[in-house]
């Protein structure tokens, strides 16, 4: 056997024990899980569920972040330009208003500006970082949600859907929300890893807010102390996700979609033993 059919056959076995020790914590836990990893250097993913539709919550918002990103490189905004906050929303299904509510949001420092103005980065940095629901509804309403899934579709987002913004009840009610799979949300971030989703300047900058969230008891708590991840989570009822790039040796995607789990301190530690076991093989 050649040296090349040897790394070649050996990759392929750490993968599928890699994969099989996935399985394992996913079959213990009893909630539906998708995985996809990307080691981003050509290999072939490991891929667990993950062309599963899950209700996407908070990580719908990468995409609208990936849509206000080019939208300023087209030169049709500007990043730094102020937007009026307005806590005044139109469902998709009729158009009548509804409103955010503060108790129900990750962050309140968006509702405080209503009234006055914040600039489009301002309400990124605040949509990532924190998961402000209010600060992503306003730049949805800004770019257009149409926009944002014709950049999805573009980049290869397969199985991502967005639709609307936060607490759209009406919509909910209608069974129309914003969904995702594991690898389509796993392209997405490929792209930034790459550059390729706008740009090589705009990407590094979506990246460097994305390393900066604040919420991190999932895929970084399964990592070494220090390790830098450009991720983004999201959670609503029984429903805990959370997906990014991981800066080891050897750079990659993990994407864990967890459905089914009651207690975010149960599903939590699930997707950081997922991120353990990929670091453990990929990281070193």
């Amino acid at each position: 056997m050649s040296w090349l059919l040897l790394c070649l056959s050996l990759a392929h076995a750490q993968a599928s024990d890699l994969q099989a020790r996935i399985q394992k914590l996913i079959d213990s836990s009893g909630a539906e899980v998708g995985v996809y990893v990307d080691t981003l250097d050509g290999a072939k993913p490991i891929a667990i569920g993950a062309d599963t539709s899950f209700h996407a919550a908070s990580t719908m918002k990468v995409p609208v972040m990936i849509e206000l990103f080019r939208q300023a490189d087209a030169g049709l905004l500007k990043l730094d330009e102020p937007l009026p906050i307005k806590n005044e929303f139109h469902s998709i299904v009729d158009g009548s208003v509804y409103q955010m509510d503060v108790s129900d949001d990750s962050d309140s420092e968006v509702y405080k500006a209503v009234g006055k103005t914040m600039t489009l980065r301002q309400l990124c940095e605040a949509m990532i970082t924190v998961s402000s629901n209010f600060a992503a509804n306003l730049l949805i309403e800004r770019v257009g949600a149409k926009n944002v899934q014709a950049t999805v579709d573009r980049l290869g987002g397969t199985g991502v859907r967005v639709l609307r913004g936060v607490e759209d009840q009406k919509a909910f009610d209608k069974g129309l929300n914003n969904v995702t799979t594991a690898k389509g949300l796993a392209a997405l971030f490929a792209k930034l890893a790459a550059g390729k989703a706008v740009n090589a300047k705009s990407d590094a900058e979506m990246v460097a807010i994305l390393k900066r969230q604040t919420f991190n008891d999932a895929i970084p708590a399964g990592l070494p102390a220090g390790t830098a991840v450009a991720h983004k989570t999201g959670t609503i009822t029984k429903i805990h996700h959370d997906a990014g790039i991981v800066f080891g040796p050897r750079p990659y995607v993990l994407v864990v979609l967890v459905r089914g789990i009651q207690d975010q301190k149960v599903s939590g530690p699930l997707i950081a033993s997922i991120s353990r076991e990929v670091w453990n093989e990929l990281g070193k």
